[in-house]
């Protein structure tokens, strides 16, 4: 491993495990969490859920699974740079999305209002959940046992109420306290990719024309520079080399503004990060405008684009549909969630219920929870 800053976490500086486990012989503690991680039956199950097209409607178009691979790439570019740890990056990038449900933002408001009444329910906190519980593969412990950093990376927003219950992990949110700065970078990092690969695919759709694209000055800037320099260029590649130029832009931006604030802040150590009174990791100003007019963009021409509506329309009801079924009738689930339900039955009532039946359907993939939706409900679908 390169040197690293000594505000880096390393793993000398690691707050450890909940259940102590021997040092790993050939890796360092991050890369055996980002093992764990990609081993887990969660993170295979990104392939198919949607990021914003179902996966069913189109091969070409990007699932969880790709953009946390995409998350990632970008995430360790940035760290090898600020010399912070590339590994712990990796890992939080891989496991950032691993709660989220079927159906994408939808499936997540969905099944929060299913969960007003029993704590609510938020992808985050389910991505933590995830590692920490719900994984099977260990006889010493329950879930994927990572590490404090990457758990911590892993949980971006949480309410004070949820934070008191989560010990040391959520002990920032009541502090005001910073996480590492290799979650920082993560948390931007996925930023850049959803923006840009939306755009991808909202284009590859036709949801969204280049046309209407130029209303923005960040896409419009880099769309001027293509053309000037390759009036010829058309179709994918030019959409390509906008967008592959769009994110070297947001990086570069992002790399240079973050360095010029830790050299302002001459920090020494991950403690010295953590008492910070905001984030050090972030865009300059102008960009950070330009990234909310896209966004904008975005939220109003394609995640509200009709056809997007009807598959949300859809998502809430298939959710909130299973939702009331297997609350009603726990007899519905297969064995071993049947299990699980009792458990948190009898452990906290009807709010652990509902907890256990949220926890089954926020795993689903989008297909699994259609053919759920229909075995159910459709009287021709009897298995």
């Amino acid at each position: 491993m390169m040197n690293l800053a000594p505000y880096a976490a390393t793993d000398t500086r690691s707050r450890g495990r909940r259940y102590p486990e021997p040092s790993p012989v050939y890796r360092s503690e991050y890369q055996r969490d980002r093992d764990r991680i990609i081993h887990s039956a969660a993170f295979r199950r990104l392939e198919y859920k949607t990021q914003v097209f179902v996966n069913h409607e189109g091969d070409m178009f990007r699932t969880r699974l790709t953009h946390s691979i995409e998350v990632a790439q970008i995430s360790r570019s940035i760290a090898r740079i600020l010399n912070l740890n590339e590994d712990l990056s990796e890992t939080i990038a891989l496991a950032h999305d691993l709660g989220h449900t079927p159906f994408g933002h939808a499936g997540q408001d969905a099944l929060n209002a299913c969960m007003q009444n029993y704590g609510g329910f938020e992808h985050n906190l389910q991505s933590l959940r995830t590692v920490d519980i719900l994984e099977e593969r260990y006889a010493d412990f329950p879930g994927l046992n990572l590490t404090f950093e990457s758990r911590e990376g892993i949980l971006k927003h949480c309410s004070l109420r949820n934070a008191e219950q989560l010990g040391e992990v959520g002990q920032r949110f009541i502090n005001k306290t910073q996480p590492s700065l290799e979650a920082q970078l993560v948390n931007l990092a996925d930023q850049i990719a959803y923006n840009n690969h939306d755009i991808d695919d909202g284009l590859r759709s036709g949801l969204i024309r280049l046309a209407q694209l130029t209303e923005c000055d960040l896409f419009e800037q880099q769309y001027n520079e293509v053309k000037a320099r390759y009036p010829n260029l058309a179709g994918r590649r030019l959409v390509h080399e906008i967008i592959r130029r769009m994110i070297n832009l947001q990086i570069v931006d992002l790399i240079e503004t973050s360095q010029t604030r830790l050299a302002e802040l001459e920090p020494q150590s991950i403690d010295d990060i953590r008492q910070q009174n905001a984030e050090v990791i972030h865009f300059s100003d102008k960009m950070q405008g330009a990234n909310q007019r896209l966004k904008q963009f975005l939220r109003t021409n394609l995640y509200s684009h009709y056809r997007v509506h009807r598959m949300t329309n859809k998502a809430r009801k298939i959710l909130q549909s299973l939702f009331d079924a297997f609350m009603h009738d726990p007899r519905l689930l297969k064995p071993e969630h049947q299990t699980h339900v009792k458990q948190l039955d009898e452990a906290e009532g009807e709010s652990g219920r509902a907890r256990a039946v949220a926890d089954y359907i926020a795993g689903m993939t989008d297909r699994y929870a259609i053919t759920e939706y229909r075995r159910i409900f459709d009287p021709e679908e009897l298995t």
